[in-house]
């Protein structure tokens, strides 16, 4: 096996030289293959020294545009907290915008098409999101505007449907946190579902009988006590505008 050289580039002399054999304190410039997949995926520009300007023209057709970009939103909070609202609006806004498929995957009923064998143990809550972070990602991937919104009380089940999205499906996602708080959700709960879980009902209900993780690295947090349903996907809009995603 022949070794490879490693090589940097010398903006003085405009050449490139083994990196070991450049003296001490010479200005050098790099790209790393991470900050190159991140140019290619955001349609920054590559310095013309880093290539070839046709071996860079083939990179960037292996990379949509940006309003081409497949995308997920993971909308996580309580029952009750708005969540399922906020998602259906967004896909409105987003359908009228037009320009990809747009999916969406609401909590119950995802998991009744996914996950009917699991219960409501932590280690059967993580295997779901596991699977609609599976989904998202292959949505994602063909190029399409995912709107996911499962309760997602674990920080680990967040982080792991995070990486499915970036790992495969071209690293745009965003993470909205719907902080309404319990007691809200509670004194809007029409079908009782609180109350069963506080009088031994249901077994492991989130924010009762289990943990609700609140997450500390949301793109995004609002409160359907505070914020409007327009003002919250105005936000999200307003987010993906930023990252000329829409």
């Amino acid at each position: 096996m022949v070794p490879f050289q490693a090589m940097t580039y010398l903006p003085g002399s405009d050449e490139y030289q083994p990196v070991d054999e450049v003296p001490k304190g010479t200005p050098t410039a790099d790209i790393s293959g991470t900050e190159l997949r991140k140019r290619l995926r955001t349609g920054a520009p590559i310095p013309d020294w880093f290539s070839y300007t046709g071996v860079v023209k083939v990179l960037r057709e292996s990379y949509p545009p940006r309003p081409k970009q497949g995308f997920t939103v993971l909308l996580t909070g309580l029952h009750n907290s708005g969540k399922d609202t906020i998602a259906r609006a967004l896909q409105v806004t987003l359908q009228q915008h037009g320009t990809r498929s747009v999916s969406l995957l609401l909590g119950e009923e995802v998991r009744h098409e996914l996950s009917p064998d699991l219960g409501s143990s932590p280690e059967d809550k993580h295997l779901n999101m596991q699977r609609i972070g599976f989904v998202a990602s292959e949505l994602t991937k063909a190029g399409a505007a995912v709107i996911a919104a499962p309760t997602a009380p674990y920080a680990r089940s967040r982080k792991a449907f995070r990486d499915a999205v970036v790992g495969s499906g071209g690293g745009n996602f965003f993470l909205v946190h719907v902080a309404t708080p319990l007691e809200w959700c509670e004194k809007v709960d029409r079908r009782g579902l609180y109350k069963r879980a506080r009088d031994g009902e249901i077994k492991g209900f989130t924010g009762i009988g289990d943990v609700y993780e609140a997450p500390e690295d949301a793109d995004l947090t609002c409160d359907l006590r505070t914020d409007s349903v327009p003002e919250i996907v105005h936000s999200v809009i307003m987010m993906l505008e930023s990252q000329n995603l829409v």
